[in-house]
């Protein structure tokens, strides 16, 4: 982000403003453009239409949705859906509806990443085409309260308001549910050993080998990938192996991080440590992330304690490791068993140890990293001061030619009235700069940082059948595409997630971001945008303002019929909206 980023935001704004004001003063017309939601291939887009209207559209739309009848018998038009099918589409919808969030197998397995294969999920592509309609419910759910069930769900029976406004970021808190079988479905030891069989893990990027003995920390990473006999190996002769991004190859790990991340609006984060008994895989040390530690095996004994000062406290950077001498007595020792949970925020030094005759596997699901005002504050400031040296020549003229004279280290200490005189000018031009803080450009930088971080979401089979990644466009024998599907203007759709997309001002333009695309591994590849025409960006604004409600393409806030059509298709093909019903077959007509 720079200033003619910040200074474009300031111009859309006002043209946005300056439009409202013209509303009665030009017609708009149809225009037949046929383009792409991309910046460029759009042309002859006509003015938008002004915010007030999309307001009494937004009313007009929620009234129009309650006249319609809630259980719409649709008929889709497909390959033949087995009874089986039907069923578990049927069961999602239901959970949809009431935010459930439940980890149970039963519930997981219908839930896979947008962007893998399940071959038990797909629909049959034979030849025995027949016409299908079953009752579907459209999906109402709001992603950001399923984060909080997910969220409710892993502190329970903890209150999440009470942990909100007493706990979080201030003191750790221990959980003990004597339920082992409470976080079970997550991970476990076979699961890691299948993992590392079948996938391509590799020691540094995937997986720490570490030990901690009479007070060295090391790490024993070979060179290549981790096969099961080398990491058993070092696990029989007394070390910790750490999974850094469990989430990236467990996918109830990936299920619940990307509902957690609805809430929390970062990314959530997951390493999982497995230690043999009476072992101790890593040195005193405190993290610069929220820490909620899940024992799903065995059992580990805790230490954790203070911040050594108001330094240490919140830190933004992890420590280097410390000596027992260097951190005095802990606040809280305990035992943890299967099924309790731990939470310390960041600063808390923390060491762990298993006890005799007993491994442990225990989660770490971490968020809040590089995301306190602080992080904030250092995006906006430089463009703050940047703005302001333009707009106040005082913070233009020449600094005195005392200045060397009564500051510096030698002057350091000294107190003369001159000194005192020219700190008080300092002061009064720094105080101008916070009148030109870009807070709106720089919220938009963090949350480019966020999309650049996400954990493309998950979705189930009800989510699938209205949105590009269900069923649609199948390519058969001999080179024939049918179950074609198209959006039209009185197609209702609504945003995917909540946070599944950022309009951002830059100096080049409007750009969408976005991590519906992201790979599975942190930041594994570049940030995904669109860069799009301002005149569309009111459609945008429409989905973001209703959301979770839909909307029909036809009342998206821009005056070209055929520009609103085709940002939905767009946004649509980018899995960024789903449809309120599943798209009729085209070629079926």
């Amino acid at each position: 982000m720079d200033l003619a980023s910040v200074s474009a935001f300031t111009m859309y704004k006002v043209s946005k403003r300056q439009k409202s004001k013209d509303r009665n003063k030009k017609k708009t017309k149809n225009s037949t453009h046929q383009g792409s939601l991309f910046k460029g291939n759009i042309e002859n887009v006509e003015e938008k239409v002004e915010k007030q209207i999309s307001k009494k559209l937004k009313h007009s739309d929620r009234k129009n949705k309650h006249l319609k009848t809630k259980n719409k018998d649709v008929k889709i038009k497909r390959n033949r859906v087995h009874s089986a099918k039907k069923k578990d589409l049927r069961n999602e919808q239901d959970l949809s509806e009431k935010s459930a969030f439940v980890l149970e197998s039963s519930l997981l397995s219908n839930r896979v990443p947008i962007h893998a294969s399940n071959s038990s999920q797909n629909i049959e592509t034979s030849s025995n085409v027949s016409e299908e309609s079953f009752n579907f419910t459209p999906i109402t759910t709001d992603s950001r309260e399923r984060g909080l069930k997910a969220f409710e769900w892993l502190i329970a029976p903890y209150n999440s308001t009470m942990f909100f406004n007493k706990i979080w970021e201030k003191k750790p808190l221990h959980i003990s549910r004597k339920t082992p079988s409470y976080y079970k479905d997550l991970i476990s030891t076979p699961i890691i050993d299948v993992m590392l069989r079948k996938e391509n893990i590799l020691f540094t990027k995937n997986i720490d080998v570490t030990s901690y003995v009479n007070g060295i920390r090391e790490t024993h990473n070979p060179v290549g990938r981790a096969l099961p006999h080398v990491v058993w190996d070092y696990y029989l002769n007394s070390c910790s192996i750490r999974l850094l991004n469990p989430q990236t190859y467990i996918p109830k790990l990936h299920l619940l991080n990307s509902t957690l991340q609805e809430l929390f609006n970062s990314f959530v984060g997951a390493n999982a440590y497995l230690t043999p008994a009476d072992s101790q895989g890593f040195a005193p040390h405190y993290d610069d992330i929220e820490a909620f530690v899940i024992q799903v095996e065995g059992k580990k004994h805790w230490r954790i304690y203070s911040p050594r000062s108001k330094n240490e406290i919140l830190p933004r950077v992890s420590s280097q490791n410390f000596t027992q001498d260097e951190i005095g007595e802990p606040i809280l020792e305990v035992t943890l068993e299967p099924g309790d949970l731990l939470y310390f925020p960041r600063g808390f030094i923390h060491q762990a140890v298993t006890v005799p005759q007993e491994h442990s596997l225990h989660l770490t699901i971490s968020m809040y990293q590089k995301h306190s005002w602080a992080d904030m504050f250092e995006k906006m400031i430089p463009l703050a001061l940047q703005a302001a040296i333009n707009n106040n020549v005082e913070l233009r003229k020449g600094l005195p030619f005392d200045i060397y004279d009564n500051f510096g280290l030698v002057n350091s200490d000294s107190n003369t009235p001159r000194r005192e005189e020219t700190t008080k000018i300092i002061k009064s031009l720094f105080d101008n700069i916070k009148d030109y803080l870009p807070i709106d450009a720089a919220v938009d930088e963090m949350n480019k940082k966020y999309q650049h971080e996400a954990l493309p979401p998950v979705l189930n089979d009800a989510e699938k059948a209205v949105t590009v990644y269900g069923d649609c466009d199948v390519m058969n024998k001999n080179g024939i595409v049918t179950q074609r599907v198209e959006i039209g203007p009185d197609t209702r759709i609504r945003l995917l997630r909540k946070n599944i997309l950022r309009m951002v001002m830059e100096e080049d333009g409007i750009k969408l971001y976005y991590h519906t695309d992201n790979s599975l591994e942190y930041q594994g590849m570049e940030l995904q945008y669109l860069e799009i025409n301002e005149d569309l960006a009111p459609a945008i604004e429409t989905l973001i303002e209703l959301y979770p409600e839909y909307v029909s393409v036809e009342n998206l806030n821009i005056d070209d019929e055929a520009g609103k059509v085709q940002v939905a298709k767009d946004l649509w093909e980018r899995g960024l909206v789903m449809t309120e019903y599943p798209l009729e077959n085209i070629d079926d007509d």
